[in-house]
């Protein structure tokens, strides 16, 4: 009815008007969710955001309308405008294929704004109003300035520097949550703060302040972690709530696929022998038997790194050195001194997220490295910035994961 009237079917509901016209041609039924929905009515792309009454075809059949005519064959991945007729059908296939889901929350702590700003346009939704000050002695204050009672409420915040602060806010945003009757309660934190206190490792009374943030964060009344790039994976053992670790490798290889290399003189390069796997992982990735190297470290105290020497052959070849942080740039610099003595002709670096403390800005732009890559996990300020520096986003990836939790799909996408 409302494909032959162009008048929106009288008055009738969005959702019951693409039910009725999908069936009329035989097509699938209306499904809550994108999640849910049969494979040939899925969206591409679910949260990629397109023109009005534009969409993502993909469907592969003609579809007839009430006037004898035929709409055009619709390929997939194509993209095209619809009539103003089929206005009522589109709007209600959007709310599907976007996620505009009325118990989806998303509300951003003050750590990262800018990321939660592009997860929701991926998403197609508006952050969360909330309002949070700090007091003149330092305490913070978080009212949550609308109803999200029985919904599913997403909390990003990355638990950079400052650590304590950004993790103390992130716990009271829980808690608020929590006294405001949200359904669940699910914890964003591109940057996942003490991961690297995660077992002892010189004294026997050592804390291991990973497993008390997640325990911290569990009592809060979290229900889910989806965390990006964890530095130590155990640290997934210590909560008994469910985890999600997202891989920031994707958009590193994305970016490092636009260069124009010689990928036969191109070498991964793992900063420590922690790393391996790490490196391993990416080189595989890259394919094409990308060869890997090893920088034998030793560290003498903690944020201090003594290079001794490379495992593998780097002589004539284009070094990316490939981690998950970049704190001081100690081993960073070091390894890449140490790489281009061994003979490889340019180093780059590659690290998800951006630490970056005093004095990493003076090693990093000091000319040992041809370009630093990193992703947007930690909000970087002004002072941060230096000619050498790549930022690319994780929004995409974030979106993705939150989306597919809120629709309980299969994780493997993670």
């Amino acid at each position: 009815e409302a494909l032959a009237t162009g008048a929106g079917g009288g008055g009738m509901a969005a959702p019951q008007l693409l039910a009725r016209a999908r069936g009329a041609c035989g097509g699938p039924q209306l499904r809550p969710r994108c999640g849910q929905l049969p494979r040939s009515c899925r969206p591409a792309t679910p949260f990629l955001r397109t023109a009005r009454f534009a969409t993502q075809c993909i469907a592969t059949d003609k579809v007839t309308n009430g006037a004898g005519g035929t709409k055009p064959e619709n390929t997939l991945g194509r993209e095209f405008t619809l009539p103003e007729g089929y206005k009522a059908v589109e709007e209600a296939r959007r709310g599907i294929a976007y996620g505009e889901d009325p118990k989806l929350k998303v509300f951003s702590g003050t750590a990262n704004t800018g990321l939660t700003q592009e997860v929701c346009h991926y998403l197609g939704l508006d952050p969360g109003e909330r309002h949070i000050k700090r007091f003149a002695d330092g305490e913070i204050y978080v009212d949550i300035q609308e109803s999200i009672r029985g919904c599913d409420v997403y909390l990003i915040q990355p638990t950079g520097p400052p650590s304590n602060d950004t993790l103390m806010e992130l716990l009271i945003l829980v808690d608020a949550c929590r006294r405001a009757s949200a359904g669940t309660i699910t914890t964003v934190m591109p940057y996942f703060g003490y991961a690297r206190a995660d077992r002892k490792m010189e004294s026997k009374r050592e804390a291991i302040t990973a497993k008390l943030v997640a325990n911290l964060l569990t009592q809060a009344g979290v229900n889910r972690v989806i965390t990006l790039d964890i530095h130590s994976l155990q640290c997934v053992g210590y909560f008994d709530i469910p985890v999600d670790n997202i891989h920031g490798e994707p958009v590193l290889l994305d970016y490092l696929a636009s260069k124009d290399f010689s990928w036969d003189d191109v070498v991964i390069v793992s900063p420590d022998v922690g790393g391996v796997a790490r490196a391993r992982a990416f080189a595989k990735k890259i394919g094409r038997d990308t060869p890997l190297a090893i920088v034998d470290k030793r560290r003498a105290a903690h944020n201090e790194a003594d290079v001794m020497n490379v495992i593998g052959s780097v002589e004539g070849k284009i070094a990316i050195l490939v981690d998950d942080m970049i704190d001081t740039g100690g081993t960073i610099a070091k390894g890449a001194e140490v790489l281009l003595e061994h003979g490889a002709t340019e180093v780059y670096a590659c690290c998800t997220h951006p630490v970056f403390s005093p004095p990493a800005i003076e090693r990093l732009s000091s000319g040992v490295l041809t370009e630093v890559i990193a992703t947007n996990s930690l909000e970087l300020k002004e002072h941060q910035k230096f000619p050498q520096l790549t930022v690319l986003s994780s929004a995409n990836l974030i979106a993705n994961a939150i989306w597919r939790v809120h629709a309980s799909s299969a994780p493997h996408y993670l």
